[in-house]
């Protein structure tokens, strides 16, 4: 009698790299045509604590993840980890994740192929995440006639794969029905769980009261506040925020 296979366990980030955290953000500007989009931000975000960003539409928040990812070069300001990231530190997964035109165990694959592991390597850790993610038996499927949930399950997945430290995520639940977001809410905290930093934006008040640790807060490219959420949603430190959950308020209570 064979004994069943051991339950794979959490991917945890890769511990040979340099520790890139604590990441400083001072004086953090961007502007584009003439016209400033975000102004003089400054902030530090720690190891282990899930940072929620929040803010209404156009406050800011998707460009301040893709400047801090260093997908946009800022403008003004600095940004500065306390080690240089390798390529893999730190990874983005949108809203609206890009699928290539191959299978889900090959969207792994090539992202796992680009970060130079070895063959035996590379199957081992994509059928771990596989698994830890509940795609295995979409292993063979193809990554775009996939169900948007299953889509970004997946993006997670290749973004988890190459075990970063810091996983920025803007908005990866907002066009998901309520039973996929649930799933998504439950695969971000095992990433977190795993020791992955998770920064995340949404316009979603529960979600973040569910899933954050720590809040910043923006308002018209400006950040209002940084604080531990159950004090800002109990005590909120700056007009603006006050202003914007009295109106998710009354937004859900009509």
């Amino acid at each position: 009698m064979t004994s069943p296979s051991p339950t794979p366990r959490p991917t945890s980030p890769n511990r040979t790299q340099p520790r890139i955290l604590p990441l400083r953000i001072e004086g953090l500007s961007y502007e584009k045509e003439g016209k400033t989009l975000v102004r003089e931000i400054s902030c530090r975000l720690e190891a282990g604590k899930r940072t929620l960003v929040l803010g209404p539409n156009g406050a800011g928040k998707s460009l301040f993840l893709r400047l801090a990812h260093g997908l946009i070069t800022p403008t003004g300001g600095t940004i500065r980890w306390a080690d240089t990231p390798t390529a893999q530190a730190h990874a983005m997964v949108f809203q609206r994740p890009v699928m290539l035109r191959r299978s889900v165990a090959a969207n792994l694959d090539y992202a796992l192929g680009l970060a130079g592991l070895d063959k035996a390597t590379l199957r081992e850790r994509r059928d771990e995440v596989l698994e830890l993610t509940g795609l295995t038996a979409l292993r063979d499927r193809q990554a775009r006639v996939l169900s948007g949930g299953e889509q970004q399950r997946l993006a997670l997945a290749r973004a988890w794969s190459l075990r970063p430290q810091v996983l920025f995520l803007d908005e990866p639940t907002a066009s998901l029905d309520p039973s996929a977001t649930e799933r998504i809410e439950e695969l971000i905290e095992t990433i977190h769980d795993s020791g992955t930093k998770i920064v995340l934006s949404t316009h979603n008040m529960r979600q973040a009261r569910r899933l954050g640790d720590e809040i910043l807060f923006f308002s018209e490219g400006c950040l209002c506040e940084q604080s531990p959420a159950d004090l800002f949603f109990s005590a909120p430190q700056s007009e603006a925020a006050q202003r914007f959950l009295d109106s998710e308020y009354h937004a859900l209570h009509r």
